[in-house]
């Protein structure tokens, strides 16, 4: 097989002729496998196109028994062709029958042979059929022959679907009831619920052209619109709006993938094989998405999201139509995609924006912080719906179950507008408390703070009418940026918090990197169990310059503040001694130099890992303050991994078991007069809240979202009767007392 840049060329060119000649579209394909068989010097070649339920179809061959055509058919995941549908990626044997897959079809009469080299007919990041060759001999097909036979897939996707093969409506409706309007389940990542239309979050863009006559006036029409694209980009970024922080951060990531000159030699090689300039880039887009989809590392993964945006960005510079989707938005936009970054996201006018629906995404991952903190509904990975969806269509997304409706029925539509209407209702009751005091009806005050690790999410701070931020997660600014972010950012960034709090108190805590949250900078070795791995302080300990690189942007940001240093991951006295005095380090370099300006300086800790608990009496004289980390508390107390979802509701954090621990810990900090409080996703729960001010929390710092509910339930609340009805609750033998705590404020006319 020729596979010097004018094979590909000659075979592309071929199929072009026989398209535009006259004929059936069944006698084109036959006309396709013949012209790609002889080409390619293979004794079969064959097309196989998916049809509803998930079939795969045999349409056309040249080799295989005729009457094998249209009467053999394979599921997704079924034999070999099944098997390449299902990973969307090629498969290369040389003794094809010897694979675990492997099912022999007798009507096709292919078992003489033996190598195969198989691809997938992908559109829009979605198979659409599978383009395989065989031959009799034991052929090992070379990378050169993969890229060709991928290269002619790209081509075929566009002819199939342009002469219909396959209804469209088929493959829409195959996949669901008659009748019955589609419905699909994910997993909810932001609460909420939104009624609105769908905006595919980036349109395909449809390539007319794909076959090239100048292979050199095309890498001339390549580098012009990439030199508009760097240019797009660096406008971005001397711009004033919205350019600062992690935002900033991750535009300067375009940017480095745009100038990055290994991308643009696959573009041009792409180019000499026979396509367009258009066509090109989306096929190095489909290489990226193969190879990066088998990356572990979730770091990197996220990362292909920021390649299938800029490849986007270039074709459409290429077309001359540079507008993003995200002008041209109905009033209620649900917006559609596989995946996304945050920048993205921050894309949307906020106004018009409802929802967001991801066929992939994480649950910790940076678009999902950013959805949280504006109160957008998301739900993730729905694998099935980017399929069945099209622009313009009505859905309905229900973030707290995970649900969607795509189309939905006059009675379910309803329903849902019923409870948006409810939860507008409280929203409204919620606001009117903004500027009320937490104080419970018999006087206790109650101390509302706010996690953050936004920018965005700053403005909550005087929306909800939160008493400071108990907790500003200073990672994301390091998760975003490909290399160590400058100490003039991070002051920047930490100025502009401090700047917003005012006189209201703001915990930064340090860096909690490693585990789940990688950083592109350093080297991540796998661990077996990332949570209880080398993470957060253990990394600052063992990289000391990092923590006190770090501690020196705070001090010169805390000009004229009362600044607070939290400590995360400390699990014995000895580790919080080592970092203090690293701190205080930097602290006695600034003072000598007349640099630190702080009003003072207070360090804590979290106390997430238990046996730092029972260490309480050593260490608390050390501390400023302490701050209970729930989500990591509760999976170590109960060796749980809070992101299995098997286990997801086994274990309670209002159990006996893990309320007592709470109680002991509170009982040791009012004995040493230590300022505490907690932090995480308990305090932001009303009846979780209620179950932390019955045993003596009286600081609790939860997203802005939950404010006005808690402190609702809070003003509702006789703190004097709760703390009694906990005594009596501590020794119970329950698995849970929630059902129990909820029935005390149906009672009290507790609002939870």
């Amino acid at each position: 097989m020729p596979v010097s840049g004018a094979g590909p060329r000659v075979v592309l060119r071929r199929l072009r002729e026989v398209m535009a000649q006259p004929g059936t579209p069944q006698s084109q394909l036959d006309q396709i496998v013949s012209l790609i068989a002889a080409n390619m010097v293979a004794e079969v070649c064959s097309i196989y196109l998916l049809r509803a339920g998930e079939i795969l179809e045999l349409f056309a061959s040249e080799g295989l028994n005729p009457q094998a055509v249209h009467q053999t058919r394979l599921r997704i995941g079924e034999g070999l062709v099944g098997e390449i549908a299902a990973r969307g990626s090629p498969l290369n044997l040389a003794d094809a029958q010897s694979h675990p897959s492997f099912v022999y079809r007798p009507e096709t009469g292919e078992e003489i042979y033996h190598s195969l080299l198989g691809v997938p007919i992908l559109r829009g990041g979605q198979v659409i059929g599978v383009l395989l060759i065989q031959n009799k001999t034991y052929r090992n097909y070379t990378e050169e022959e993969v890229e060709a036979l991928q290269t002619v897939a790209m081509v075929m996707a566009e002819l199939v679907t342009s002469a219909r093969f396959i209804d469209p409506e088929e493959l829409r409706e195959g996949s669901f009831h008659r009748g019955l309007p589609p419905q699909f389940e994910g997993l909810p990542m932001s609460e909420g619920i939104a009624i609105g239309k769908v905006v595919l979050h980036e349109p395909r863009i449809e390539v007319a052209r794909l076959i090239a006559d100048d292979p050199e006036s095309e890498k001339q029409r390549m580098a012009s619109a990439l030199r508009e694209l760097v240019a797009s980009i660096d406008r971005l970024l001397i711009s004033d709006e919205g350019m600062a922080g992690e935002h900033r951060e991750v535009i300067e990531a375009y940017r480095m993938f745009a100038v990055d000159r290994g991308w643009r030699q696959k573009l041009d090689d792409a180019i000499d094989t026979g396509l367009t300039a258009e066509a090109a880039v989306q096929r190095v887009q489909v290489d990226n998405r193969r190879r990066m989809m088998k990356i572990a590392d979730p770091y990197l993964r996220e990362r292909l999201a920021d390649l299938d945006d800029l490849s986007n960005r270039l074709i459409r510079h290429l077309s001359g139509d540079a507008k993003p989707s995200a002008m041209d938005m109905p009033e209620n936009t649900i917006v559609v995609a596989s995946n996304m970054g945050p920048a993205e996201l921050l894309d949307y006018e906020r106004s018009r924006l409802k929802g967001v629906i991801l066929s992939d995404g994480a649950p910790n991952s940076h678009v999902v912080i950013v959805a949280k903190a504006l109160g957008i509904p998301l739900v993730g990975r729905v694998n099935a719906f980017a399929a069945a969806v099209e622009a313009g269509d009505d859905v309905i997304l229900d973030g707290d179950e995970g649900l969607i409706f795509l189309r939905p029925a006059a009675d379910v539509l309803n329903s849902y507008q019923e409870n948006i209407a409810s939860r507008e209702a409280r929203v409204a009751q919620f606001a009117a408390l903004r500027d009320k005091p937490a104080i419970t009806r018999d006087g206790v005050r109650i101390e509302l703070n706010m996690n953050a690790g936004l920018t965005v999410d700053l403005p909550r701070l005087d929306e909800t009418g939160a008493d400071g931020i108990g907790l500003f997660r200073t990672e994301f600014q390091f998760m975003v940026s490909s290399t160590l972010p400058r100490i003039e950012t991070q002051i920047d960034l930490y100025k502009r918090v401090l700047a917003a709090t005012g006189e209201r108190k703001a915990i930064f805590r340090t860096l909690d990197i490693g585990g789940d949250k990688v950083v592109p900078f350093m080297k991540h070795e796998g661990e077996e169990n990332p949570a209880m791995g080398w993470r957060a302080i253990r990394i600052g300990l063992d990289r000391p310059a990092l923590l006190r690189y770090q501690a020196r942007a705070l001090l010169l940001a805390g000009e004229g503040h009362d600044l607070y240093i939290m400590l995360p991951m400390i699990a014995n006295v000895a580790e919080f001694k080592s970092a203090r005095a690293t701190i205080m380090k930097e602290v006695q370099h600034l003072d000598r130099h007349g640099r630190l300006k702080t009003r003072s300086i207070k360090i804590g800790c979290m106390l997430e890992v238990p046996a730092l608990a029972f260490q309480l009496k050593a260490i608390l004289p050390l501390l400023d303050f302490v701050s209970i980390g729930s989500n990591d508390l509760m999976q170590f107390l109960f060796a749980c991994d809070r992101g299995n979802p098997r286990l997801a509701n086994r274990y309670d954090i209002i159990s006996p078991a893990a309320l007592s621990f709470l109680k002991m810990v509170v009982t040791e900090c009012n004995a040493h007069n230590v300022p505490f409080g907690l932090c995480g996703e308990a305090a932001g729960r009303p009846i979780e809240a209620m179950a932390l001010i019955g045993i003596g929390f009286r600081a609790i710092s939860m997203p802005a979202s939950s404010i006005g509910p808690v402190k609702a339930m809070v003003r509702s609340l006789d703190c004097a009767a709760l703390t009694d009805y906990m005594e009596t609750l501590l020794n119970q033998p329950d698995h849970s007392l929630r059902g129990k705590l909820r029935n005390f404020a149906l009672d009290h006319g507790i609002l939870i």
